[in-house]
């Protein structure tokens, strides 16, 4: 079903070459066809079920009844402006995506609202197979922390997503880049929460999905930071009947993917735990996952921090110094115990998305030990002491040693402690390691 230019044309440009210049295509057209949660006929079609179709209208017959609205070229192309680079909003392993406004009157029973288009590189990492997926899935599939797939585009060679418009854009940005500034804890936390319900979702439906690819950069947020999970083109369906897993080509991103999947090509909802558990840390720390940046036993988060998670003090030494302190001691190391497990190197040490919901969720109440007021990021703390004012004293007449000789001077004795730093005459410091949560 796909075909491949042979121009020279680089990367995605020959595509959106021919979406700027393309008609209006083979059976765009105005069919509004919508497909329910649970898919057109009772339960939800699987990807295999759908994979054989023909061309886009066997599609859009399959999932009658979605709320999928087929979209034309030239509708996508006016809703963005002609994919002017001022709409440009970032470019992932399937193509460039792009912000649009769909006007009233475009399709029936679409209302006015931003899109975010996503166009197909011809010559990327993805194809049809992943353009497909992400229909069907998501085509299907609804849920407050999925992101809504509102339609698709396909004509000719030309495959094209459209989606609901996420206003804060991804948690990889925000946590990374700091756009527009640090997400404060409760928000780190409300988004670590929606983010395992939407894993949950998908492990607990009556046919299970498992996503496969559970980064930062796939979790997006809306208005309210409520997190959603976005891009389903490696997902898979899970494990069904007696099968223990699904043997597959290894696909996603490097730090992220469990380390069975890796070496054997085993899918299970327990490798989705272990991105989960991933991502948890970076949350945690405002670390990447892998930062060629940093020193060497520090590349790899998982490598770095997993030691630490289990004990109070090492963990205030990892957690991200941009909260300055602002964050609960008692749900911190919570979270962290529920990232240890997350990231156990046997999968069936690993807990459910369920679980990891159960166990995330109550600590969005745990508000009271928060610091009042900004904490110094952790790390040596210098307490500075300033020596007494000298008290004249009398002399008193001393009487002299019997044997004649002179009294030696004493020097009066001084504890130094072992973390004493060398200072002035008149000045003593002391170097303490304090948790960042301790108030002043």
């Amino acid at each position: 079903m796909r075909s491949r230019k042979t121009n020279k044309t680089p990367a995605w440009r020959s595509l959106l070459g021919g979406c700027l210049g393309g008609g209006g295509g083979v059976g765009a057209g105005d069919k509004q066809r919508k497909v329910r949660p649970g898919g057109g006929g009772g339960g939800r079609l699987s990807f295999t079920d759908l994979s054989g179709a023909a061309d886009h209208h066997d599609l859009s017959v399959s999932l009658v009844g979605s709320n999928l609205h087929v979209f034309s070229v030239p509708e996508l192309r006016a809703a963005t402006r002609g994919f002017v680079s001022g709409n440009f909003l970032g470019e992932g392993g399937f193509g460039p995506v792009y912000k649009g406004f769909v006007d009233e009157g475009v399709k029936k029973g679409l209302k006015p609202q931003a899109i975010a288009v996503k166009l197909w590189d011809p010559e990327g990492a993805q194809g049809h197979k992943e353009w497909l997926a992400e229909v069907i899935f998501l085509g299907q599939l609804r849920h407050p922390n999925l992101v809504k797939l509102v339609g698709y585009c396909c004509e000719d060679e030309h495959r094209l997503l459209v989606y609901e418009y996420m206003e804060h854009g991804s948690l990889e940005n925000h946590l990374f880049k700091q756009i527009p500034a640090v997400l404060p804890w409760s928000t780190r936390l409300n988004i670590a929460v929606g983010a395992a319900k939407g894993l949950a979702f998908l492990h607990d439906a009556e046919k299970p999905v498992i996503y496969r690819d559970f980064k930062a950069s796939n979790i997006l947020l809306d208005s309210n930071y409520k997190a959603k999970l976005s891009d389903f083109g490696l997902a898979k369906d899970g494990p069904e009947g007696d099968d223990t897993h699904v043997s597959t080509r290894v696909m996603g991103t490097h730090g992220y993917a469990a380390p069975e999947y890796i070496m054997t090509g085993h899918l299970t909802a327990k490798s989705d735990v272990y991105s989960f558990g991933v991502v948890l840390l970076e949350i945690l720390t405002g670390r990447r996952s892998v930062d060629k940046t940093r020193p060497n036993r520090e590349q790899n988060l998982v490598e770095f921090a997993r030691p630490c998670l289990k004990d109070p003090l090492r963990l205030a030494r990892i957690l991200d110094p941009a909260l300055e302190g602002q964050y609960s001691a008692r749900a911190a190391h919570k979270a962290a115990l529920v990232a240890y497990h997350c990231l156990s190197s046997s999968p069936k040490n690993r807990p459910d998305m369920s679980a990891v919901v159960e166990a995330l969720e109550p600590l969005l109440k745990l508000t009271d030990d928060v610091p009042v007021g900004p904490v110094g990021p952790v790390g040596p703390v210098v307490l500075f002491v300033a020596a007494p004012e000298p008290v004249e004293e009398e002399k008193k007449e001393r009487a002299p040693r019997k044997d004649g000789r002179r009294r030696r001077p004493m020097s009066p004795k001084v504890t130094v402690s072992p973390r004493k730093r060398a200072a002035a005459p008149k000045e003593e410091f002391w170097v303490w390691h304090l948790p960042a949560e301790q108030k002043a």
